[in-house]
């Protein structure tokens, strides 16, 4: 989301005077009625306080908009393929679905083409969109903390059980308070993109980018393992986080005092306690950490162990290279990893 409030002020004179140089360089989200919207949408326009904006579609879809029927967004600049238009309607009747080979087949659809033609039109994939169309509404329940009802109407679905699916399936039935753990969840605004922590009073469960592909299921998995209901509010340990993450990118934090959960085996909990005791600014191999651990022949599972981290950059697993010195993987994206590690290179010689 864009958070200088001088081009939010440029963004909003755009969307007012309908600038088609502005068409594509941004998406309005517009809170009173849930959608997100071009440039140029010729629907009536709200005021400046009703309005956020995202320099990708994704990141408006993930906070929970919908596109706008009228202007369209998404389509820019080509015209929507009959197929494409058959997919979005499929997702907006079903959000909590999640599409299998076998769902294009009876709708009458090619998958193979289908999903070519819909990443060509909105430069993401198919399962890219249905997941953060997915997301985006259980995340915009948890944000606004209000009934279900609520926020089915305001989203502008006419039955509450899709939008009751797509929501407990990920977050629980916030509803059932009895036996049942509560973990708060809190959107947190970094200058890599957005995050959602899970906390209750004594431990940070998980810290993720919003966009991280299998966070549902990591949420799900969380949730369903330790009977978790997630709500919606800070508390005093997301407070403490926001706090020090602003810190840490600022460069004047390098050590984190949050209580972590590690929710895994007993050898990925080595591997993480491994992780972070490397130094801020300094990086290891897998090779490396596997022969810390006695063993040179469990590279590979400390590979595994470093993909399984629920808490990012606190547990950095981005300070994990190829024994050859390249970047390797990283679940929120190499261009991430590779900020962060010139983050703590700079913090270094900062503090």
């Amino acid at each position: 989301m864009i958070t200088s409030n001088e081009k939010k002020q440029e963004y909003y004179q755009a969307l007012v005077e309908k600038n088609h140089n502005y068409d594509g360089i941004f998406f309005a989200g517009i809170k009173t009625t849930g959608i997100f919207c071009h440039a140029t949408c010729t629907a009536r326009k709200p005021k400046f306080e009703n309005c956020e904006f995202y320099q990708l579609a994704e990141q408006a879809l993930l906070a929970g908009y919908r596109p706008c029927k009228i202007c369209n967004p998404l389509s820019f600049p080509h015209a929507i393929p009959i197929e494409v238009e058959q997919l979005i309607r499929a997702v907006e009747a079903e959000p909590e679905k999640r599409w299998k080979e076998s769902d294009f087949a009876e709708i009458g659809l090619h998958s193979a083409s289908a999903r070519r033609k819909f990443k060509t039109i909105y430069g993401m994939t198919f399962v890219q969109y249905a997941r953060a169309r997915r997301m985006g509404l259980a995340f915009k329940e948890i944000k606004h903390g209000s009934k279900v009802i609520d926020q089915q109407l305001a989203t502008g679905y006419e039955s509450a059980s899709g939008f009751n699916d797509a929501f407990t399936k990920i977050m629980g039935n916030p509803a059932k308070k009895t036996s049942v753990k509560l973990l708060s969840a809190a959107i947190l605004t970094t200058p890599i993109g957005r995050m959602i922590s899970l906390a209750d009073d004594n431990y940070l469960y998980l810290l993720e980018f919003l966009d991280r592909r299998g966070l549902e299921r990591e949420i799900e998995r969380l949730r369903n393992k330790h009977n978790f209901r997630i709500i919606y509010g800070q508390n005093k340990l997301n407070e403490k986080l926001a706090k020090q993450l602003q810190l840490y990118f600022n460069k004047q934090l390098a050590h984190f005092t949050i209580p972590l959960f590690y929710d895994g085996s007993a050898f990925q909990k080595q591997v993480w306690d491994q992780l972070i005791s490397i130094p801020v600014g300094a990086t290891r191999s897998y090779k490396d950490i596997a022969l810390q651990l006695g063993d040179a022949g469990k590279v590979r599972a400390v590979g595994n162990a470093n993909g399984a981290n629920q808490i990012a950059i606190l547990i950095p697993c981005h300070r994990v290279i190829k024994s050859n010195g390249e970047l390797g993987g990283y679940g929120g994206g190499i261009e991430r990893k590779e900020f962060l590690l010139t983050l703590e290179r700079e913090m270094q010689d900062c503090l």
